[in-house]
C-alpha cells in the first residue's frame, strides 16, 4: 500500500470500530493497518459503548456494524450523528439488502461497506469518505454498485410497466413507504398495494426488498 500523501492531512484519520463480533473487529483492524492514512484508536462491542468511546477518543470515522444487541447500528448511527455531527459513520455489514443502505443514509451515515469486499476496495472507499472526495471515482463506484446489482439488463422489462407503475417504482427506490407513496401520488394506500402486486408480477419478483434492489439496478436512484 502506498504511503500517505502528506498534502491530504498532517495527521492520520482516527477510526473507531463498532461490532459485536471480536473476529469482525480484528479483521477490520487489519484492513485499517494497511494504510498510513488511517489510525485505529479503539473498538466497541455495542452501540452504547460506541457512544461512550466517541466521547473519549473523538474519532474521525466510525465503522459501524448493523446487527448488534441492544442499540443496533442504525439507531447508534442516528444518536452519534446527533451528538457528534462531525463524525463520519460507515455502515459495515454482510447484508446487501438495499433497504439497509437507504435507511443507513437516512440515519446520517456517510457510507456503506460489505464485509466481503476486498481489503483494497475497503481502503479506496474509506479514503474517498475521509477526504470528502466527490464524486467517487467511476471505477470504485462501479465496483461498489456491482455488489448491489443484478447483471441482467432491465431496460426491456421496465418498458412493460405503466407510467403510474414507474412512478411508484421510483418512490420505492427512494425507500418511501406505501403510506407516503399514497400521499405523494394522491391515491389510496390500497391502490398502491395493488400497483405493487402488479409490478412484482410483471418483473417476476417476490417482495419489496427485491423490488428496491431492482429499482436501484435500473437507475431509479440518482
Amino acid at each position: 500500500m502506498d504511503l500517505i500523501d502528506t498534502s491530504y492531512s498532517s495527521q492520520p484519520f482516527r477510526i473507531l470500530i463498532v461490532d459485536d463480533s471480536s473476529e469482525a473487529r480484528e479483521g477490520m483492524k487489519m484492513i485499517i493497518g494497511m494504510s498510513d492514512l488511517f489510525l485505529y484508536v479503539g473498538e466497541a462491542s455495542s452501540g452504547q459503548e460506541a457512544i461512550s468511546l466517541c466521547e473519549i477518543y473523538m474519532p474521525d470515522i466510525v465503522l459501524m456494524d448493523i446487527n448488534m444487541h441492544g442499540l443496533n447500528g442504525l439507531e447508534t448511527t442516528q444518536l452519534l450523528k446527533t451528538k457528534f455531527p462531525y463524525i463520519k459513520v460507515v455502515i459495515v455489514t454482510v447484508s446487501d439488502d438495499i433497504a439497509h443502505l437507504f435507511e443507513a443514509l437516512k440515519r446520517g451515515a456517510q457510507g456503506y461497506l460489505l464485509k466481503n469486499l476486498s481489503s483494497e476496495l475497503w481502503i479506496d472507499y474509506l479514503k474517498a469518505i475521509a477526504l470528502d472526495e466527490a464524486p467517487m471515482s467511476k471505477q470504485l463506484a462501479s465496483q461498489l454498485l456491482n455488489e448491489f446489482s443484478y447483471t441482467k439488463s432491465r431496460n426491456e422489462e421496465i418498458e412493460i410497466l405503466t407510467k403510474r407503475e414507474k412512478e411508484i417504482l421510483q418512490l420505492v427506490a427512494k425507500g418511501i413507504s406505501n403510506k407516503d407513496i399514497a400521499i405523494s401520488l394522491d391515491i389510496s394506500e390500497h391502490t398502491v398495494k395493488n400497483h405493487m402486486k402488479n409490478i412484482l408480477q410483471k418483473l417476476h419478483l417476490e417482495n419489496r426488498v427485491q423490488l428496491a434492489r431492482y429499482a436501484y439496478d435500473a437507475g431509479f436512484v440518482n
